[in-house]
């Protein structure tokens, strides 16, 4: 395909579709809050993720747009964090289609994240689009309202798929570098019961789902990106102990969390919730999974 735009592209998932991708597109547009740029076919492009403004042009002709805009939830829900979070995908993915609905030739396809989170908690019942159970919260009130934007519009001829991705491991940046941290430290033990599911996806297999979904054009609307088998946190610590060679881990409880989470200024629900998602979506439209397994995924980051 000729041109890929990909809006909040610099972190690390948009780095890592960034080097995928660049060998497969003709042209790379980065919508980015940083400076304006051009490295070989890849432009870099500043916009506010709110206004139209020059950057529109890009939009027209384009074959794909993928939006990966959102402020990290890495964070404490205070208020003010509340709105930020909330604003910075919602106006994102508006101004975006506010683009889109004012193009001649719309895009082919429009890709925009979402989140895993927005299932409910769950140790029991596996997740799927279709009969997965919502959940309640904060979080998943953004994401209900994040796909809404994404979904409320009608533009013909632009193909819609909301990327309902949950962790995401891989080397070199993402969820895993304070896994690995911890794990170093000695306390990488079961963290609150140990019980709660974690749903992920290995970084390789994250890009080349990308890659399957635009190649598939009966794909469309809401998609679990996540690997066929939840583990759950216990295993998870056990796996990355095991991989780093660290002997032991010193579990830590809910309580313990709770004051290493207001001193590093984050969450314990990113932690303690219960993600239990599946992607049948992926696996009924045949995309092969390179990672099934959490042992399979570990193994090769820490080698």
């Amino acid at each position: 395909m000729k041109k890929l735009i990909i809006a909040g592209g610099t972190g690390f998932l948009g780095k890592s579709l960034i080097e995928y991708f660049s060998p497969k597109f003709d042209n790379i547009t980065v919508l980015t809050r940083g400076k304006s740029r051009l490295i070989k076919n890849i432009k870099y492009l500043n916009w506010d993720a709110e206004n139209i403004d020059d950057w529109q042009q890009e939009i027209e002709g384009s074959d794909v747009l993928i939006n990966m805009t959102g402020r990290s939830v890495d964070c404490r829900y205070n208020q003010k964090n509340k709105k930020i979070i909330l604003n910075s995908r919602v106006n994102s993915t508006k101004v975006l289609d506010q683009a889109i609905q004012n193009s001649i030739e719309p895009p082919k396809v429009w890709l925009n994240s979402s989140t895993a989170t927005i299932y409910r908690h769950s140790l029991d019942i596996e997740m799927s689009e279709n009969g997965g159970e919502i959940g309640s919260g904060f979080s998943v009130e953004v994401a209900k309202a994040w796909e809404n934007a994404f979904f409320s519009s009608v533009k013909t001829g632009t193909r819609k798929i909301a990327l309902r991705t949950s962790i995401v491991f891989g080397k070199g940046g993402g969820a895993f570098t304070p896994i690995k941290n911890l794990a170093k430290l000695g306390f990488g033990g079961k963290q609150g019961l140990g019980n709660q599911k974690v749903s992920w996806i290995h970084i390789d297999d994250f890009v080349r789902s990308i890659e399957f979904i635009l190649q598939t054009e009966d794909i469309n609307g809401v998609i679990n990106l996540v690997a066929p088998k939840p583990t759950n946190n216990f295993k998870l610590m056990k796996t990355v102990r095991n991989s780093l060679g660290v002997p032991f881990g010193i579990p830590l409880p809910k309580g313990l969390l709770e004051i290493g989470a207001r001193l590093i200024q984050t969450e314990t629900e990113l932690i303690l919730k219960s993600r239990n998602v599946i992607p049948t979506k992926l696996l009924k439209a045949g995309f092969k999974f390179k990672y099934n397994t959490i042992f399979s995924a570990i193994e090769e980051i820490c080698n």
